[in-house]
């Protein structure tokens, strides 16, 4: 009987994963993002799926688009090892002032929307941005037909998190004024 054994794995940074993006290893349709240092293979993208982040996309530029910038599937830097590339983001109008991609100080609101990659959004993903102080993370469940919250990290993980069902809403942290029903969100 054979043992195998775990070996260890190289761990990309950001600025590696820019230069094999560069060197033509991922093509610009490939659908890949790096997180904690993992090169992260993405699933197709389902119609409900994208319906879902137009109709998103829509209702934050209706209610935020004129006080902060409102981003879809582009990256965000988080730390040196990762770079995701989350459906939606609610930026500080101070992210268009860099010359990077946004970072956490940047980040008001980052959502994912999720049907096969929910397992991920909800472990790795969520880790990683508790970890690196994204001040609120939103994961729209296609499976269930929720929204997963996620608010105050302390560093290591979320404190706060509440789950909004259909016939609810809520807003952002950033604009506590401003609810959003969970119902213009679901497609």
């Amino acid at each position: 009987m054979s043992h195998v054994s775990a070996m260890p794995t190289y761990q990309f940074s950001v600025m590696e994963y820019h230069k094999l993006g560069e060197a033509g290893i991922f093509g610009e349709d490939d659908r890949v993002e790096l997180l904690n240092g993992d090169i992260i293979l993405m699933a197709p993208i389902g119609i409900r799926h994208i319906k879902a982040v137009r109709r998103f996309s829509k209702i934050l530029h209706r209610f935020f688009g004129e006080r902060c910038i409102v981003d879809a599937q582009n990256p965000v830097m988080i730390d040196g090892l990762s770079e995701p590339q989350p459906d939606l983001l609610l930026l500080s109008q101070a992210a268009d002032l860099r010359d990077s991609a946004p970072l956490p100080e940047d980040v008001l609101l980052l959502a994912e929307v999720a049907d096969t990659s929910l397992v991920y959004d909800q472990t790795d993903k969520r880790a990683a941005y508790a970890r690196n102080g994204i001040v609120e993370y939103w994961i729209l469940d296609l499976t269930l037909n929720v929204l997963h919250v996620f608010r105050d990290t302390d560093g290591h993980a979320y404190r706060t998190e509440l789950t909004v069902r259909p016939g609810e809403s809520i807003a952002p942290l950033a604009f506590a004024d401003t609810p959003i029903a969970l119902s213009d969100l679901l497609p």
